[in-house]
């Protein structure tokens, strides 16, 4: 097993080895048998694209070295059993797939919906019994949820498949268990992300069959994370306003998404506009438009090795979503995590970028700082906001996978 190529070249092997090693005394301990399979689902840096996916928009995401690690074996009962670190085990019966709304929100409402979708399209498959352990953030804009999700629905692909689902249909399988049984009316760039892998231009215009570029890794420079504080899990209603609100500014037009839309006809008719919906929305919908344009533009500088123009491309993201997306803060809120990193790190770094990551309000900020400042910008974040909560994230080349 090649750990750099699920954690990066500056991975600790022996780290490495060692929670891989405790994660399958623990299976061999609890269950009396050793785990058949091992599996890998990782998090996921969202790079350009904020908020775009669900308006069928453009998007440039990034598997990153951080994971839910799991073993597995196959069951006869047709039972779904995942023991996860720090959590009561999650029991599904597979012959009990219809959604319960009592469920909604819990990882259990992921599995069972990740099931019932895989049946739907008339796919047999039995059960399993995983354990799994986690450095993925929770709540914190890496997507911990779409890596659980995404690699639900790899495990069942691989043990009984035949490997026969293809990474977009796992992540859409994946999309539908958040959206319809979770609860969180998510897009697709964080489920495609994780199952793809690597550095990657995702298309959503046709969400189902996305067109899939994937990209060179940027040389010279380091992803680093930092979780601000807060949890998502209370801002539901503040994802869903986004979505609302540019759906809102489509149907006027008489479309159904923003990507429906001639940006020119927008511009034209804002003064119409301001008359039928609220300012923010239309400000929201600038935001989705500038964004697809800042996607191709960051394409190209990313294959020509334009540095200078890829990170110019991010900084204009993060100071859309700041100021016409309007996610780097919760109204009322006066701590302010996420603006606090996001303007915190413009003083520190001369040579880089930053912006919010992931769905915004709380949770994460995304920074490309150059190798030789990477360490003194990481010591300077973790003062601030804990050490346990700046992680440097290298470009993984796999999608969810099994690894053994």
């Amino acid at each position: 097993m090649d750990f750099k190529q699920l954690y990066g070249e500056n991975c600790d092997v022996t780290q490495a080895e060692k929670r891989l090693n405790a994660l399958k005394a623990k299976f061999e301990k609890e269950e009396a048998s050793k785990p058949e399979r091992v599996y890998s689902s990782s998090g996921r840096a969202e790079v350009l694209g904020n908020h775009t996916d669900h308006n069928h928009g453009k998007v440039m995401v990034a598997a990153i070295s951080c994971d839910v690690l799991c073993c597995a074996s196959r069951r006869t009962d047709g039972i779904i059993k995942v023991v996860s670190d720090g959590y009561a085990p999650i029991i599904v019966n597979l012959g009990e797939l219809e959604k319960r709304p009592c469920e909604a929100g819990t990882s259990a409402a992921l599995v069972r919906g990740v099931a019932s979708a895989i049946k739907q399209k008339g796919l047999d498959f039995g059960g399993f019994t995983a354990h799994c352990t986690s450095n993925v953030f929770k709540g914190a804009g890496v997507s911990s949820s779409a890596a659980f999700e995404v690699l639900i629905a790899e495990i069942l692909n691989d043990m009984y498949l035949g490997g026969r689902l293809s990474d977009v249909e796992k992540a859409v399988i994946s999309q539908y268990a958040e959206n319809v049984y979770f609860g969180k009316p998510c897009g697709l760039l964080d489920q495609s992300g994780i199952a793809i892998g690597s550095l990657t231009k995702l298309d959503f215009e046709i969400p189902e069959k996305p067109i899939i570029e994937k990209l060179p890794k940027i040389e010279g420079y380091s992803f680093v994370i930092t979780n601000t504080g807060g949890d998502h899990a209370k801002l539901t209603p503040h994802y869903a306003a986004i979505r609302t609100e540019m759906n809102e500014v489509a149907s006027f037009f008489g479309k159904s998404v923003l990507r429906e839309v001639s940006p020119d006809e927008f511009t034209e008719n804002i003064y119409l506009l301001k008359r039928k919906v609220s300012g923010r929305a239309i400000l929201r919908a600038m935001h989705f438009f500038d964004e697809n344009k800042r996607v191709d533009e960051a394409e190209k500088a990313v294959k020509s090795r334009n540095n200078a123009a890829f990170l110019d491309c991010v900084n204009k993201s993060g100071l859309s979503s700041l100021t016409l997306l309007q996610n780097c803060s919760v109204p009322g809120d006066e701590a302010q995590p996420v603006v606090l990193g996001i303007e915190t790190s413009r003083r520190i770094i001369s040579d880089g970028a930053v912006r919010v990551h992931g769905g915004g309000f709380a949770g994460s900020i995304l920074a490309v700082v150059s190798e030789n400042e990477t360490e003194k910008y990481i010591d300077f974040m973790k003062k601030i906001f804990g050490g346990e909560n700046v992680f440097r994230a290298e470009i993984r080349t796999p999608g969810t996978t099994r690894i053994d």
